[in-house]
């Protein structure tokens, strides 16, 4: 594919006033597998062109899949059509200028060169272990190789090329059920021999569950469970909802508004994160706390609004949260007894005003007293209030990767809110 050649195109025949151009294209490798066996592989290149252009503050769009030059005469058009119909937007903003775009290093040769033999037999090899155990196991293995481009009139210029390698197993035996998965950048870390280990040992704590009523409770959060939570939170932590009062956050920039143990960076300066080197807008990636301490310092900001308030724009690229040295062992002979969540699913708003979350947890829970698990129970309901949560963070464990862009650690809190129990 020919980038210059498209980007050249738009330039010398758009007749618009202003426009972003954005192109990516990704080849992905997908392997499907359901009770011991490979059911789908899915694999093909994916082109996405899409072009937003503007006459004054009247704005049109169009995205198409293809690259030739019919192709790209439709989308120029359609475009400007739609842009010429348009009412005039009084949150209008010129596209990005010219900006310094930070190097990143998102991908991986390996993980680039991966094979579909090799995706195959890392199933294979999966559901050779879970028949050898009496079990099923079921998920998707797969491989995204991509390269995004953005351009605009006003001069920004920027590139990403990244790799991405996932695999996920939900083992199932009589009535237990559990999941475990790996996401990173990088395959060469992944260990499925220490993932399959990890999978069977959570699927036999679970066996012989016992009721547990809801209540508020010590709660130990894997790094899985936790970084559930804190997409929610940063989603929630957007700048101009803030200062228009509709989250917890109003007026809140520069307090202590979390727990001192708590601090939430995006970070260019971690190899195994992920991190865009810009986002839609154009706006480049740097350094930057969310909240350090326990303080707020910034919000996720959009171009429009940071010209309002005369603030910075910003947004979340990735997520670290800094750990500590506590084991789960070590958590569990801090509180007289208390739970251990491996992952949390299905979260909603209850209350955006004061930040309030409910969810369910899910892939296991286990009771443990007097520093010792005891056994698994049944899944929970929570309502909780994330940022308030983090008051009550009692030890932090070692920091580690729980997704491509989420480095986190397992978490202690005191007191986390559970409300009913559910059925699955």
């Amino acid at each position: 594919m020919n980038i210059e050649r498209i980007a050249e195109y738009i330039k010398k025949h758009c007749s618009a006033d202003d426009y972003s151009l954005h192109i990516s294209n990704w080849d992905s490798h997908q392997t499907r597998f359901a009770q011991n066996g490979i059911t789908q592989h899915m694999a093909g290149e994916k082109l996405d062109i899409s072009l937003n252009v503007s006459f004054g503050t009247r704005s049109g769009s169009c995205t198409i899949n293809q690259n030739d030059e019919q192709s790209l005469a439709y989308l120029l058009k359609t475009a400007e059509d739609i842009a010429r119909l348009a009412p005039e937007d009084p949150e209008f903003m010129p596209s990005a200028g010219q900006a310094s775009v930070p190097k990143v290093d998102n991908c991986d040769e390996e993980t680039k060169k991966l094979q579909p033999a090799q995706m195959v037999e890392i199933v294979q090899q999966a559901i050779d272990k879970a028949k050898a155990i009496d079990a099923t196991v079921s998920g998707m293995t797969e491989k995204h190789y991509g390269q995004s481009f953005m351009f605009t009139k006003n001069g920004f210029v920027g590139s990403n090329e990244s790799t991405n390698f996932g695999h996920s197993m939900t083992l199932k035996k009589g009535s237990v059920e559990t999941k475990v998965d790996y996401d990173a950048k990088r395959f060469a870390p992944f260990s499925l021999e220490k993932d399959f280990s990890r999978l069977a040992a959570q699927a036999r704590s679970l066996e012989g569950m016992q009721s547990f009523e809801p209540q508020k409770i010590a709660v130990i959060l894997r790094p899985g469970a936790l970084q559930e939570l804190m997409w929610f939170m940063g989603w929630m932590m957007n700048r101009r909802q803030s200062d228009e009062g509709f989250t917890p956050f109003t007026d809140q920039l520069g307090k202590e508004f979390f727990g001192e143990k708590f601090s939430w960076y995006s970070t260019l300066n971690r190899p195994e994160l992920a991190a865009s080197p810009y986002n839609g807008e154009g706006i480049p990636s740097e350094e930057i706390a969310w909240v350090e301490n326990g303080v707020l310092k910034n919000m996720p900001t959009n171009r429009y609004w940071a010209k309002k308030v005369g603030a910075k724009p910003a947004s979340v690229f990735n997520v670290y949260i800094p750990g500590g040295n506590a084991s789960e062992e070590d958590m569990m002979k801090l509180v007289p007894r208390g739970l251990i969540i491996n992952r949390f699913w299905y979260i909603r708003t209850v209350d955006a005003k004061s930040g309030e979350l409910t969810g369910m947890t899910r892939d296991g829970v286990l009771y443990f007293e007097d520093g010792k698990v005891k056994h698994a129970i049944n899944n929970l309901r929570f309502n909780e209030i994330p940022h308030d949560a983090t008051r009550r963070i009692l030890a932090l464990g070692a920091t580690e990767l729980a997704s491509s862009s989420v480095c986190v650690p397992t978490m202690l809190i005191d007191g986390f809110n559970f409300v009913d129990k559910t059925s699955f």
